[in-house]
């Protein structure tokens, strides 16, 4: 018996060799549906998986891009990206999924090993007449050999240090270190998505977990929420959400630096109430103080946005055996084409008694 297969014409030549595109061999309605089967594996116990959604375009998507250099044995430098799971860097020329301009700003971050640069002005004077949408450098210092790609310190080459993009009709300022999601098309479905879950009515208090930037909690107080707080680990982070409240007008919400768990353990001692939570955690998922909390607050409406339905699932069964929490409406999301990843938004309810 024959099988037909769905390749994609348009594959990189570098895609093995990379391996950050893991699906580049799939045509991408073959892609969104091995997506659709991720998700219903991990999550159909708890409820009808809804159709994802894609792009109608799933390429040149990513805003932000690095770039590793090393030099080659004859002297020549080399620029391209970290193979995936190691060090070794692949040479490459362009990528299918690299934004070729992201927005009308453009932050350029350098990472050194060591805070001295020598000649540091006839570069960035060199840098702006090549390039000249770049609108700020910042050098970053990273002196340790770990994974982790930003160090702690930083110093501005020129510019503001940071850019801004409207997302969902709200403005943020982004900085080196802070997260925000890399596919602006994909981002506003998702977060549109997670503001519809919410069914907000305009005299809500809305707890942003996991907050970053501010991004849901800033669109939720823009779009009906009474009053929002969010909370976020990242300092910096913290603070650039702080100055989003502000450039947006924002005056029902309010940032606490933290981490998401101790904060709900904390808030739930203090007997608070939030009506909605939306919670956004990294891959690893919620903790069991995080959601042991949540279950004591008792929000009427959780929305749960999860890039790994793996630990989605491991957190949806965890509430639904010590809660009455249910999920109502699933919905995956194809934020990353081209790669296994796969993000969902899921609302979740009590059920009657």
């Amino acid at each position: 018996m024959s099988k037909a297969v769905i390749t994609n014409k348009n594959i990189c030549p570098v895609y093995k060799k990379c391996g950050g595109c893991q699906l580049q061999n799939m045509g991408y309605p073959e892609q969104l549906k091995y997506k659709q089967n991720k998700a219903e594996r991990y999550l159909k116990r708890f409820g009808k998986i809804l159709p994802i959604i894609g792009m109608d375009n799933p390429y040149h998507y990513r805003n932000k891009v690095q770039a590793a250099f090393y030099t080659s044995r004859n002297g020549k430098i080399i620029s391209g990206v970290y193979q995936s799971g190691s060090h070794n860097v692949v040479g490459i020329d362009s990528c299918q999924i690299e934004d070729e301009l992201a927005t009308n700003q453009v932050m350029l971050v350098l990472v050194t090993g060591k805070p001295m640069f020598p000649s540091k002005n006839n570069f960035v004077k060199a840098i702006r007449e090549k390039f000249p949408e770049i609108t700020t450098i910042v050098q970053n210092i990273n002196p340790y050999q770990t994974n982790l790609v930003l160090g702690d310190r930083e110093n501005v080459l020129y510019g503001k240090g940071y850019i801004e993009d409207i997302l969902c009709g709200c403005r943020f300022r982004i900085s080196p270190k802070s997260f925000y999601q890399i596919n602006p098309v994909q981002t506003e479905v998702l977060y549109s998505t997670a503001i519809k879950y919410a069914d907000l009515k305009g005299d809500e208090t809305v707890l942003d977990t996991y907050c970053g930037i501010g991004t849901i909690g800033i669109i939720a107080a823009k779009n009906g929420a009474g009053k929002v707080i969010g909370v976020a680990l990242n300092g910096d982070a913290v603070r650039d959400a702080i100055v989003n409240a502000k450039a947006n007008g924002l005056k029902n919400i309010r940032f606490y630096n933290g981490d998401a768990g101790d904060f709900m353990r904390a808030a739930a001692d203090e007997d608070e109430k939030p009506d909605v939570v939306f919670m956004d955690p990294p891959r690893a998922g919620s903790s069991e103080v995080f959601l042991d909390s949540l279950i004591k607050m008792s929000p009427k409406t959780v929305v749960y946005v999860s890039c790994n339905p793996e630990t989605m699932a491991r957190d949806l069964g965890y509430l639904e055996q010590k809660s009455k929490y249910r999920a109502r409406k699933i919905q995956p999301v194809d934020m990353f084409p081209h790669t296994n990843h796969i993000e969902c938004v899921v609302k979740l309810t009590k059920k009657e008694s």
